[in-house]
């Protein structure tokens, strides 16, 4: 496909004059002087204006100007170019936004020295840079010689603030402090086969080195003290836990053991301890299924079916009955719902509902009372135990304690204890187990070796608060010898 006029006759570009490809014969110079300031005028007048000029010529007469070719492009309507509009292009029209790209519009400004006069074109203050257009919705754009700083989503608000009660919803409940709350945590420089060795000499030989068990395991966490177990029989052909068995005695002994089960073993021993024989301990097993959580909860029915060869659903079928029987299977199901939002509607439903099953009418409507704690999320149910204080102008445990008795008004009442303020509750069953003429060895130590990792600290503040002695006081008080060395150790300190 060819234009007129393209390529020019004689070739293109067109010849320099003087047959030199690159102007006139004299250039360039043989000896062009160096570029440098004090060189620049002389060296412009070094160039073929000639030259320079026929190219220019040869261009417009080709592509620009009167000389476009006619019928090349097709006409403008109208003929000819659009008449300027007033104040020059790239303004808007009258009442329309300016074009992206362009400076809006402000009076009163003038052009940079050097910079070609626009209508409108704002100037900065003096000593500034004039800063560059963005479009709408465009991150502004950084100062010059900065990198532009990458666009992250927008975070949720610090402390949002409560919806005017009665509303449909509540912002999500603030969460527990993070972090681990316990007194047990992973030992730093650990060496399982060091450990071993420890353990080894401490029952090696006569009598037995306590204190070195003591500092050993009671300075581990539940997953080292697995991996000390596994390195002791790697190196020595001996089972742990046999030995130690052989070397220890009473409640030392069987702290000691339960500090060497994996946190869901020691909760299936428990159950199964709960359950056996002539009488159940039904505090126990409502215990460990109110203040675990889910997944926990199904890992214990799995671990207790491959131990036992019998569901946990099995085993509490066979040693309970009536409405504490369906209270314990359905927190065995670790099922409960795990949000943290709460609606206030369902809030009001929820206490109106236990108000008719229990306080409301002649008798009482159990099974309502079991839905509905043992499948709200605890955020829900601290909503709901509140609301019901509000509308009764009694606490939802009083109530509970007026309209049932015996097995399931301990289990309903250790469940609301649970849900409204675990570290409290496990107080509330340390501080039983040591009152009194005898101590409930077995709860203490079920409680300390549980839990040490998860809110030991916690348990402790609240049981200051609650009895105005420390729990590490009431432990030396209450126990002794190596027994009460290992639970010290647990304890972490004194308040």
């Amino acid at each position: 496909m060819s234009y007129p006029g393209y390529p020019p006759a004689g070739g293109y570009p067109p010849a320099a004059p003087g047959g030199n490809p690159w102007g006139a014969p004299g250039y360039p110079p043989t000896n062009p002087p160096p570029i440098g300031l004090e060189n620049v005028g002389n060296y412009a007048n070094q160039f073929n204006t000639d030259y320079m000029a026929s190219m220019a010529s040869n261009m417009s007469g080709t592509f620009g100007g009167s000389n476009v070719p006619q019928g090349l492009y097709p006409p403008a309507s109208g003929g000819g170019y659009p008449p300027v509009p007033p104040g020059g292009f790239g303004q808007a029209p009258q009442g329309q936004q300016p074009p992206y790209g362009m400076y809006p519009p402000a009076p009163g400004g003038n052009a940079p020295s050097g910079m070609p006069s626009y209508p409108g074109y704002p100037m900065p203050p003096a000593g500034q840079q004039p800063q560059p257009m963005t479009y709408p919705g465009q991150q502004p754009m950084p100062p010059p010689g900065q990198q532009p700083l990458p666009s992250y989503p927008s975070g949720p608000a610090v402390n949002p603030s409560m919806p005017s009660y009665p509303g449909p919803t509540m912002p999500t409940v603030t969460p527990a402090p993070a972090g681990n709350r316990g007194t047990i945590f992973d030992a730093p420089s650990f060496d399982p086969l060091r450990d071993a060795e420890v353990l080894r000499k401490a029952m090696k030989g006569f009598g037995t080195d306590e204190q070195a068990i003591i500092d050993c395991l009671g300075s581990r966490s539940s997953k080292q003290r697995q991996q000390v177990i596994l390195s002791f029989k790697t190196a020595y052909g001996k089972d742990l836990i046999k030995d130690l068995k052989s070397e220890l005695s009473g409640n030392f002994e069987k702290t000691i053991l339960a500090m060497l089960k994996t946190p869901v073993m020691l909760d299936v021993h428990e159950i199964k301890d709960a359950i056996k024989g002539a009488g159940t301990d039904e505090a126990c097993l409502i215990e460990i299924l109110a203040s675990r959580s889910n997944e926990h909860i199904r890992e214990i029915s799995r671990a207790y079916k491959t131990e036992f060869k019998k569901t946990l659903e099995e085993a509490i079928r066979s040693d309970t009955s009536g409405h504490f029987q369906r209270l314990l299977i359905s927190l065995t199901q670790g099922n409960r719902d795990e949000s943290t939002n709460v609606n206030m509607s369902l809030v009001q439903t929820d206490a109106q509902a236990l108000y008719a099953a229990g306080e409301n009418r002649l008798g009482t409507d159990e099974s309502r009372f079991n839905a509905i704690l043992c499948a709200r999320s605890r955020a829900h149910l601290r909503a709901v135990f509140n609301e019901y204080q509000r509308m009764c102008n009694r606490d939802i445990e009083k109530s509970i304690s007026r309209e049932m008795s015996g097995d399931l008004e301990h289990g309903m009442l250790a469940v609301v204890k649970c849900l409204k303020n675990t570290p409290a509750f496990f107080a509330e069953r340390l501080h039983k187990a040591m009152k009194g003429a005898g101590t409930k060895d077995r709860t203490l130590i079920r409680i300390m070796v549980s839990r040490s990792e998860v809110d030991l600290l916690d348990i402790r503040q609240e049981y200051k608060r609650m009895y105005g002695k420390s729990l590490y006081t009431d432990i030396t008080g209450d126990t002794s010898g190596d027994y009460r060395k290992i639970l010290l150790k647990l304890c972490g300190g004194n308040d």
